[in-house]
């Protein structure tokens, strides 16, 4: 595999990424970052736990050791180093670069199918101890949609001749000074108006609690992941594993549609399917393919509420019964679920022994560089040798047309 892949790619474009990096006339030599990207390349290419398990993997393996370009009678780098370069030199954006480094070969050899984009989550253990929490109180914050809905909402009122919301939530101060009896409950339940509890790790902060139907409470991280139909992974956006899936979509989906505006279905389940996210999708022109996704009721009672922007959750219904659209929901296990299973079972993404947002997104994104990179070096492969057998039965045929 390591051959396929040092013939798929030309590893001599990092140095252009990286050279803002380092400095030219000053310190003392660098070890090759090249060599430094292949190390972790390799750890997240076999799954390997560590960088220090990596360092000692390729200290003593002989492809490992051709990979990166040493002999065997060179020292290997120090697992330290990689570590450090990694966590104080090559930043988020270097990372970046690498990703869409990554994508542009595969797009460029015509790989990428980007028309149809299959949109979810998967949620990675954190290194964080589920018995060392905190409670904290934190501002609620509002939805980002909020004040297009209320425009929308007071233009439909003004319409029907109706009195507009006051968005003011603050009642004007009043100059008289008056008794007030309300209770010490209420006065304390009107201070925490605003915010909401959450359970902190004293561990890892960045992290969030994640709880889900009969599933063990856990402080996990989630991979908000978009691929294509041959599952090239066209972006992930990493949130605490308390942030819904919903919540997280708009990232993933503006990031995905300014890369690939060619975009033109958009396959999610039914976590996905909110007002919001159907007038987004379909307000683009383009179609959002879910699942039938069941009305929540209180108490056995049906009421009865329409969305001001129900409509748009009637196309996503309307989507859902046309044949193209529900074989393409159907493809969701072929493409982004055999990602996530993929990462988890063959590229050890099911923990993470980092710490922190930044530090976590990196190590997913590079995962998902691996990912992608031993997909394009397949298909390279793959057209390599379909291309040489039509030479040999091409040659066969013009010497002897009979026999073949």
């Amino acid at each position: 595999m390591l051959r396929k892949i040092d013939a798929a790619v030309d590893f001599t474009r990092l140095y252009e990424m990286v050279e803002p990096l380092y400095c030219e006339d000053n310190g003392r030599p660098s070890i090759d970052p090249v060599v430094l990207f292949k190390m972790v390349l390799i750890q997240h290419l076999y799954g390997l736990p560590s960088l220090r398990r990596t360092a000692e993997e390729v200290s003593a393996n002989n492809c490992y050791r051709w990979f990166l370009g040493y002999p065997l009678q060179e020292e290997t780098p120090h697992f330290s180093t990689v570590s450090y370069n990694f966590r104080h030199r090559f930043t988020e954006e270097t990372v970046d670069k690498v990703f869409a480094w990554i994508l542009s070969e595969a797009a460029n050899a015509g790989y990428l199918s980007p028309k149809a984009v299959f949109i979810d989550g998967t949620h990675i253990k954190a290194n964080a101890n589920t018995k060392k929490q905190v409670k904290e109180q934190v501002p609620a914050a509002a939805k980002h949609y909020a004040k297009e809905l209320m425009e929308e909402v007071n233009a439909d009122r003004e319409a029907h001749g109706k009195k507009p919301f006051d968005d003011d939530n603050d009642p004007p101060a009043s100059s008289r000074k008056h008794k007030d009896n309300t209770s010490k409950k209420k006065l304390a339940r009107r201070k925490k108006q605003g915010f909401r509890t959450v359970t902190k790790s004293t561990t890892d902060p960045d992290c969030g609690l994640f709880v889900k139907d009969e599933h063990k409470r856990q402080f996990a991280y989630e991979a908000h992941t978009a691929c294509d139909k041959n599952g090239f992974v066209l972006e992930t956006v990493v949130t605490p594993g308390n942030v819904h899936d919903s919540v997280a979509f708009d990232e993933v989906y503006d990031k995905v549609t300014e890369n690939f505006p060619q975009v033109e279905a958009v396959v999610a389940d039914a976590a996905y399917k909110t007002s919001h996210i159907c007038k987004k999708v379909f307000g683009d022109g383009r179609v959002l393919s879910t699942a039938y996704k069941r009305p929540h009721s209180k108490n056995c009672i049906k009421t009865v509420q329409r969305h001001i922007w129900k409509d748009y959750e009637e196309l996503a219904d309307d989507a859902r019964y046309t044949l193209a659209y529900a074989q393409r929901y159907k493809c969701r296990k072929e493409t982004i679920e055999r990602v996530f299973a993929d990462a988890k079972e063959k590229h050890a993404m099911r923990y993470t022994q980092y710490r922190g947002l930044a530090q976590v997104t990196n190590w997913v994104k590079l995962k998902f560089v691996a990912m992608n990179l031993k997909k394009l070096d397949t298909w390279k492969w793959r057209n390599l040798l379909s291309s040489f057998h039509f030479a040999v039965f091409s040659l066969i045929y013009v010497r002897d047309p009979v026999c073949s």
